[in-house]
Formats: C-alpha cells, structure tokens, sequence
C-alpha cells in the first residue's frame, strides 16, 4: 500500500490529473463496509495535504464506526455530467481505494476521526481526446500505471 507522496512521487503528472478532480467539487462518495458486509455509501469531504490524503469523520457517524472496523473504502471523486453534444468536455472521474489507518497528527480531532489513505489503487476514467473512446488509467503499487482504452 502507499501514501498519496508515493503516488505523487511515481506518477506526478497522473496524481496532479486525479487530485485536480477531487478538488473540482467539495463533497466526494466514500464506501465502507457495514457490520454485515454489506456497502454503505456516505457523503465525505476529504483533502491532500502533507503527502496524505486525509477525510474525517464526525462523532458517532455510521462511515467512521464502519473504518475502525474493517478499514478497506473506496473514495469517489465529484461526479459531473456534460450537456448532451459536449460529452469532449466530460473532465472524467477519477476513485481512490485503500485501507484507512488514523491520520498522523500531532492532535486528533476532538471529536470525531480523522483518517489517511493508505492506497492499492487509483483510477481515471475519462475520454480520449476524440471522444469516442472510454480511457481507463489504473495505479497500483505493484503494477504502476496502465491504460486500457475501450470503444
């Protein structure tokens, strides 16, 4: 697993693409998993920040129980649809999965939690620049980065 400095260190131009769409709006996705094992989708903010990816979590919420739990999540970033005829100006989307582990800070929180990204996997899905072809860029520590394009 890695830390988002990681990423940045190995692929800065694609960590600069995935973070530009995380930052496009405020409020992300995150799943987590419930008791049972069954998903959970939650609203989430989250930010980069001293070569972490950190999101929190505010007291006695479902999301925060669910990672202290089993901490494997996956992070989706703001989702934006384009008007019909300017699907070439789709930004794509970009999603992060890993395992959360508490965030590194000199203080907690107070209440709530506060997580960083420890990271298996990071993928763009956008177009190409025609926009007639689906492009999927995967990370993964062991592999690096791929790109696979469909019709």
């Amino acid at each position: 697993m890695a830390s988002w400095q990681a990423i940045v260190d190995s692929e800065p131009d694609f960590a600069s693409r995935v973070k530009r769409l995380f930052d496009a709006g405020r409020h992300k996705t995150i799943a987590t998993l419930r008791s049972d094992g069954s998903p959970r989708i939650s609203g989430i903010e989250c930010e980069f920040v001293d070569g972490d990816l950190r999101f929190g979590s505010m007291p006695r919420a479902r999301k925060g129980a669910d990672l202290r739990r089993d901490p494997r999540f996956a992070l989706h970033s703001p989702t934006f649809h384009p008007e019909p005829g300017k699907e070439a100006e789709w930004p794509g989307e970009a999603k992060i999965a890993g395992r959360a582990v508490p965030a590194n800070l000199e203080t907690q929180p107070s209440d709530g939690d506060m997580f960083a990204a420890d990271i298996t996997e990071v993928v763009i899905t956008g177009l190409d620049d025609h926009a007639t072809k689906l492009v999927i860029e995967l990370w993964t520590e062991a592999r690096g980065l791929k790109r696979v394009e469909r019709d």
